[in-house]
């Protein structure tokens, strides 16, 4: 059988794996049935609607016919390096990292730094653009999670806060 399109192809295999690891995952959780869902249902649903979709993907790129075959291309080490970082970044800022006695820094400056770092990843910085999309995320992000949801989560270094 002939790859048609490469591009479906992995993306096909991609949802496919992740859907067969998010099914086995929530099977662990009780599952329930229909009437009286248990905490694992959703999930394990999910996965296999995942895993179909990334079937049927993964048919067509073996089946339809494409211009050019739709190659993949080099991988972008540049913005998966910084994505990687900056969601990593956010949480060692939100939560500190207490194994080496480094403090949590809080939402906000949890926020900024995954802003900052997130940007890094197309080459292009424009600081005064950057800083206004932290800000409007900060705020949201606090209206949201701290007012509207009343969640229980540090907003500013512990240091500052007490």
């Amino acid at each position: 059988m002939h790859i048609k399109s490469q591009k479906d192809f992995f993306s096909g295999l991609l949802f496919i794996g992740i859907g067969i690891a998010f099914s086995w995952g929530a099977t662990t959780y009780n599952v329930g049935e229909g009437a009286r869902m248990g905490p694992g249902y959703f999930p394990l649903m999910l996965g296999i609607v995942l895993a179909l979709i990334g079937a049927v993907v993964l048919f067509t790129s073996l089946v339809v016919e494409v211009e050019g075959g739709e190659r993949i291309g080099k991988w972008a080490w540049r913005p998966l390096f910084f994505i990687i970082a900056a969601n990593l970044a956010f949480g060692v800022l939100l939560g500190g990292l207490p194994s080496i006695g480094l403090p949590g820094m809080g939402l906000i400056a949890a926020i900024f730094g995954l802003t900052i770092i997130a940007s890094m990843a197309d080459g292009k910085f424009h600081t005064r653009d950057i800083l206004i999309l932290a800000t409007v995320l900060a705020v949201g992000s606090y209206l949201a999670f701290i007012v509207l949801l009343k969640l229980q989560i540090p907003v500013w270094p512990a240091f500052i806060s007490g």
